[in-house]
This record gives structure tokens, C-alpha cells and sequence, in this order.
């Protein structure tokens, strides 16, 4: 048996790509409490599958479509005061993949692999995905470079930081679409289910050893890393789906830290 077989080389290079896009946006996820805002858009990713097979266009283009629509919805329909957030993110999470799953069952010629979506398939990841992954890793570092400080009052006191001149909405908009390219791209690695796990869990457990907020991101990315290189390893050697496998490593890293008391 090869160490390194050549087959698993776009799934290392796409998915330690995907731990260091989703670590930085994770910590905000988990200080701002949004973690169902992740789970909305990563169910909307299966609705882009199901127009991309419609439309017999390219999938990774299509579902990246569709979840950059459902965020900036999200966040035009978050400032009508008739809905709470967490009731207009269930009806869209609910709605988007029942209209998902609805149009790919009126595609009767259409063979579709629908457990490779729900947990990931590392070997369906192409050259155009590790570019993607790579753009919008630029896009971040300059996201974070000019709006850190930014993020950082806006997580603390939204009010206070639009009187001292941060453009709240225009920040929070840019923050929630990078946020919906990172689901739609790692649905490929971990699968619509456990996107939103990737994304919150190495935050989580970064934060059992952070007293700041840079180091938290730092640890995030570190144990993000981690998990997918623990997770590839023990998917290869012990013939264990992927996705689950990365997230069942990252889940492990939280619970042995969940003890330790925060710095």
C-alpha cells in the first residue's frame, strides 16, 4: 500500500485549503452566535446541485451561484423586524433544501450520487475547486487585513461601532458572502451536513485557549489543519468516509480541550 497515494493529492491540497479559509471565518461565526446562518447556507448548497443538474451547467459555478443569492437575501430580509433572525433562517434552510431535493426528483434521467454531497466526496475535487479555494483565500486575507478592528467592533457593540464610522452593513455583506463561497466549496470535502461542523468546531475548541482575539484565530486555523490531515489519514488507512472522518477529528480536539479553562 502506497503511503501517499497520487489520487489523494487534490483532496490534501483542497482540503487543507478549506481549514485555512474556514478558521478565520469560524472565530466570528462562533463569537456573533451564527452558527445557524452556517447551516442555512450549507442547506441552500444542495439547491444549487439541483439547478446546476437542471441546467446542465457546471455544478461548483452553480452551487456557488445559488449560495451567494441565499446570503445576500438572508441578509436584506435580516432587516425586517416582522421575523426574528433564527425563524428567518429556519424557513430558508427548510424551504431551500425541500426546493432542492423536489427538483432533483423531477429529473428522472439524472443519476446523482446524493450521499456524496450530504458527507463529502474528496475525490470529485478538480483543479477548478483548488482555484476557487485559492481566490478566495486571497479574498479573505484582504477582507481581514482592511476589516479586522472592524469585525472586532461590530461583534462587540454593532450600535456603537457604526457612530464611530464603520459601514456596519457593508462590512456584515462582505463577511456573509465570503462566508456562503466558503460553504458552497467545501461541500465537495465535508458534504452539506457537516460544513457548518468544520466551521464552528475548531473555533470552539480554539477558544478554550485563546485570551485574544488573534491567537484564537491562529489555534482555529492550527486545529483546523490538523483535522484534516488527522481525518484524511484515518479515512484512508481505516476506510472511513472523509467528511465525517475530518469532522469526527475535529470533534475530538474540542472535547479534549472542552475541560481546560479558558485563559
Amino acid at each position: 500500500m502506497e503511503w501517499f497515494p497520487s489520487f489523494m493529492l487534490f483532496a490534501l491540497i483542497g482540503g487543507l485549503g478549506l481549514a485555512l479559509i474556514a478558521a478565520p471565518l469560524g472565530v466570528f461565526v462562533v463569537w456573533q452566535r451564527q452558527s445557524y446562518f452556517g447551516a442555512t447556507l450549507a442547506h441552500s448548497a444542495l439547491l444549487g446541485v439541483s439547478i446546476g443538474l437542471f441546467l446542465e451547467t457546471n455544478l461548483t459555478l452553480t452551487v456557488v451561484s445559488v449560495s451567494l443569492l441565499i446570503a445576500w437575501a438572508i441578509f436584506h430580509l435580516g432587516h425586517y423586524k416582522q421575523l426574528s433572525s433564527d425563524t428567518l433562517l429556519g424557513i430558508l434552510a427548510h424551504s431551500s433544501l425541500a426546493f432542492g431535493l423536489i427538483i432533483i426528483s423531477l429529473q428522472e434521467n439524472v443519476q446523482i450520487d446524493l450521499m456524496s454531497y450530504l458527507f463529502g466526496d474528496v475525490l470529485s475535487i478538480t483543479e477548478t475547486d483548488l482555484f476557487l479555494i485559492a481566490m478566495i483565500g486571497l479574498l479573505i486575507a484582504i477582507f481581514y487585513r482592511l476589516h479586522w478592528s472592524d469585525l472586532l467592533n461590530i461583534t462587540l457593540n454593532p450600535e456603537l461601532a457604526q457612530v464611530e464610522g464603520v459601514a456596519v452593513k457593508r462590512v456584515q455583506l462582505q463577511f456573509i458572502l465570503l462566508l456562503a463561497l466558503m460553504i458552497a466549496l467545501s461541500m465537495k470535502i465535508v458534504g452539506v451536513l457537516l460544513v457548518t461542523s468544520l466551521l464552528i468546531i475548531p473555533a470552539a475548541a480554539a477558544r478554550r485557549l485563546s485570551n485574544s482575539p488573534e491567537k484564537m484565530l491562529w489555534i482555529s486555523m492550527l486545529l483546523a489543519t490538523l483535522s484534516v490531515l488527522l481525518g484524511l489519514t484515518l479515512s484512508y488507512f481505516a476506510d472511513l468516509p472523509t467528511g465525517p472522518a475530518i469532522v469526527l477529528i475535529a470533534t475530538v480536539f474540542f472535547l479534549l480541550l472542552l475541560t481546560k479553562k479558558a485563559p
